[in-house]
Order: structure tokens, then C-alpha cells, then sequence
């Protein structure tokens, strides 16, 4: 559920420029994928986090978007938010999921993905993956003839990103300028945080130990965006300086799904990287503590932190619904069913 204060910012919010923007984002996004959120402009970006906070104040009037509309879901890892996030997104918007398990059978391996998408874009009008390698996801894109999502790959997590920064818009407001810093694991997640963050003009703090920083290519694109939009990504492996006057502190596990044989080794690299109260006392006055989830307890973060007050990682959770339900309007031409867009189409 919304909090009120958040739906009486929505009811003093002025819609005109927010209906050009989605519109227009809607247009260019219709039947394209999202692989990276490298594929989205920062308008895009926007729009996305728009719709996704319209969505989720106004659900009944999108409850007959995409009616009849099939999506897949094809998870080679397991899964609790995304799977059931993308389920009932669909579901109340009037279209349908089919969920597709292959945790014992990785795509690619029983027949090839381009086979697999040239079958299932003939059933389906979007594809959902959620695999180990990225290239997976690419390859199922350039062989499909319907969207194909990026549910979380070795390299991104797409979805992931833009429900956090519609979290930190609801407590917050306009995100550009606000200093957010990433602390542990250089992995996917941290990725679509960095590019998203930029996205959004925010300045984005990046702290890892040595060996585990961010892919330089991310780097090197966030970068690019962050010259685009005014802000600045901070690469650091010092957690307490990074931590210092920070809006939003984030972690994430340490060991990523895949890489569970590395988890003695890096066990030690990484507890001078947990997210405590000390740590958060280095932040703002107003920070808060986000996780994507699932969190190893008092590993990367302590039970203090992660159920304290300054914790907002279950709105982070319901906001994966709402956030997800605005890219698949917008990838799939929903704002047509939709009755306070027809009349600005």
C-alpha cells in the first residue's frame, strides 16, 4: 500500500508534462527489449518511475491494460520478488503468466535459444529471463520477435534498479542530487544501480574491496551518462568514507547466486564492507538503508540495519511490482487501453 504521505505528493503533483513524457516514452518503447537499462534514455527512465507511481495509486484504472496478453517466465535461477512480482503485475493489469522452470535445465542446453525464441514468440507476446550469463538474454533478444526483459543476468538486474530508485522518489522526491552510495560487491546488481543512478542525475558512490570493483565497462558508460546529467560516480574501497554524508546507503549480498564456492574465500574480504549502525551513523540525518534481498543477516548487514528505521527494503520489494508493471505497459502498448491516456494519444 502507498503510504499517505506519498498520495498526497501524488495528489499535489501537476500531470501534464508527466502524461508528454510517458507518451512519448511509450512510442519509442513499444515491442523493444530491455536487456541493460543502457538501453533506456534518461526521459525513459523517467517516465518508467512515473507510470510505476501512477500505477501504484491508480491500479484499477490499468486493470484492463494489457487484457489477453501472454508473458513468459523463464528462470534458470530461483526466485521469491521477481517471479511473483511479475506474476501478479501481469495478472492485475488483465493479461496472463506462464512460468517456465529451467533451474535443471539451463536455456540453450536441450536446444538452442534461437530455436526456443523463434518457438515461444509464436505463443507469447513478451519473454521474462532470469539466467546466469547476460549473453542469454542478448541472444534470446536478437532472435525473438516479441520483448524479451531482463529479469537478472550475471551482469544486470534492470528491474531490480528501477524499483529502487521509484523507492527513493517516494521518500525523496526528485532523485537528482541526492548522494547514494553502493557498499560490498562490485555484481549485477551494483551495475544497474550505477547506470540507473545516472541516469537520474544522482551522484553515485561505489565502494568494493580491491578485486571486486564494478565492470569497467559499466564504469565507463555510467560515466558518460553521469557528464549527460550533471552528476558523478565515486569509485572508492574505503566503506566508511563512502558512507559519509549519504542519502541512501545499499548492499547486497556478497556472494551472488553462482558463486557460492567463492563464499570462505570471501567471507573475510568482506566484513569490513557490512552496513551497521556505526556505518549508517556516518550517513545523513534522513538516510536510508536499501537491499535488494535476499539478505544473509548480520553478514553484509546486521539485524539492526536491515529492520531498523531507517530500513526501506520491503518498499523496495513492493515497488518491484509496480515498477514492472509500467515497463510492460510501456514495452508492450498498454496506455492504449488505458482511459486517462486515450485522449492525449
Amino acid at each position: 500500500m502507498a503510504s499517505k504521505a506519498f498520495l498526497e505528493k501524488q495528489e499535489r503533483a501537476i500531470p501534464v508534462q508527466q502524461d508528454v513524457d510517458i507518451l512519448s516514452a511509450a512510442a519509442r518503447l513499444a515491442g523493444e527489449d530491455l536487456c541493460s537499462i543502457a538501453d533506456l534514455s534518461s526521459g525513459e527512465v523517467r517516465a518508467i518511475l512515473k507510470l510505476g507511481h501512477d500505477i501504484k495509486v491508480n491500479p484499477r484504472e490499468y486493470r484492463h491494460a494489457l487484457d489477453a496478453k501472454q508473458m513468459v517466465l523463464m528462470f534458470e535461477k530461483a526466485s521469491l520478488r521477481t517471479r511473483l512480482s511479475f506474476e501478479t503485475g501481469i495478472n492485475t493489469l488483465g493479461g496472463n503468466a506462464v512460468f517456465f522452470d529451467h533451474t535443471n535445465s539451463p536455456l540453450g542446453e536441450r536446444e538452442s535459444i534461437a530455436d526456443v525464441a523463434r518457438n515461444v514468440e509464436r505463443w507469447v507476446d513478451i519473454i521474462v529471463l532470469r539466467t546466469y550469463a547476460h549473453d542469454t538474454i542478448t541472444e534470446m533478444a536478437a532472435n525473438s520477435r516479441v520483448p524479451v526483459v531482463n529479469a537478472l543476468s550475471d551482469f544486470e538486474h534492470p528491474c531490480q534498479a528501477l524499483a529502487d530508485f521509484m523507492t527513493l522518489d517516494e521518500h525523496f522526491g526528485n532523485v537528482a542530487g541526492l548522494n547514494f552510495t553502493y557498499v560490498g560487491d562490485g555484481n549485477n546488481v551494483c551495475h544497474s544501480l550505477m547506470l540507473t543512478g545516472a541516469q537520474l542525475g544522482v551522484n553515485v558512490t561505489v565502494a568494493t574491496p580491491r578485486g571486486y570493483s564494478p565492470d569497467i565497462e559499466i564504469v565507463t558508460r555510467s560515466r558518460e551518462i553521469c557528464e549527460e546529467n550533471k552528476c558523478r560516480l565515486t569509485l572508492v574501497q574505503d566503506p566508511q568514507a563512502a558512507a559519509e554524508g549519504a542519502d541512501a546507503i545499499y548492499t547486497d549480498v556478497c556472494v551472488s547466486m553462482g558463486y557460492e564456492h567463492e563464499s570462505t574465500k570471501r567471507a573475510p574480504i568482506f566484513r569490513p564492507f557490512q552496513v551497521n549502525e556505526a556505518l549508517m551513523q556516518r550517513a545523513s540525518g534522513n538516510a536510508v538503508f536499501m537491499h535488494c534481498l535476499p539478505a544473509r543477516r548480520n553478514a553484509e548487514v546486521t539485524d539492526a540495519v536491515l529492520d531498523g528505521p531507517q530500513s526501506i527494503v520491503f518498499d523496495q520489494a513492493e515497488n518491484r511490482m509496480h515498477a514492472q508493471k509500467a515497463l510492460l505497459l510501456l514495452l508492450l502498448g498498454g496506455l492504449a487501453n488505458v482511459a486517462s491516456f486515450q485522449s492525449k494519444g
